[in-house]
């Protein structure tokens, strides 16, 4: 017999790329904005906005629910050690796309995963390192509009038609570029005390 759930599972997020990515382990959970300033910190490394934000996520949600489970997550594009965020429009994915041709961009993705009511708290990091073609302005414009991945940091979906942007993908937690290192979450997840086979 399957032992019960430990605690209810809430993802701390608006995001519906990890709200697709977290159904994928056929657990139950609820969605709750967490209402945090993203705004990145003076001389803060992307890795570190990642992190911070993934647990001010998580934290954000879990005083209000202290008997859930938890989880925040972030995602920040870094190329050359500067910070690249979600363009909002064409013109801004434009530049970006300009920008990364050529190039190697990480992906830092930070999840987190927080239970009040057991002290619970804890973080990982997943670096996906995406190298991007040497793309013709025509190509850049063909994309953009035929997906507008204007939410999405580094203005590409690699699970749509993104993917024709890239020439590799190095990553050890493949979801990870995609908003949610699903590999990560579940360890966190054990460790939280959630069952999820």
């Amino acid at each position: 017999m399957r032992p019960s759930l430990v605690r209810s599972l809430i993802l701390g997020s608006t995001s519906a790329y990890r709200r697709e990515l977290l159904a994928r382990l056929r657990i139950p959970f609820d969605v709750v904005a967490p209402e945090v300033d993203e705004t990145p910190i003076a001389n803060e490394e992307p890795r570190q906005l990642a992190r911070r934000l993934a647990m001010a996520k998580a934290r954000a949600v879990a005083v209000r629910f202290p008997q859930a489970v938890v989880i925040g997550s972030d995602q920040v594009a870094e190329l050359n050690g500067e910070t690249i965020g979600k363009p909002l429009e064409h013109a801004a994915a434009v530049a970006q796309l300009r920008r990364m041709r050529g190039q190697r961009v990480v992906f830092q993705t930070a999840v987190a995963v927080v239970c009040e009511a057991t002290q619970f708290a804890q973080m990982e990091l997943a670096q996906v390192q995406v190298l991007f073609r040497t793309l013709e302005d025509f190509e850049i414009e063909a994309y953009l509009l035929a997906e507008r991945p204007y939410d999405c940091a580094g203005s590409a979906k690699s699970e749509g038609l993104g993917i024709a942007l890239l020439d590799s993908i190095d990553s050890d937690d493949p979801t990870a570029l995609v908003g949610l290192p699903l590999i990560r979450t579940c360890r966190l997840l054990r460790a939280a005390g959630l069952i999820l086979l």
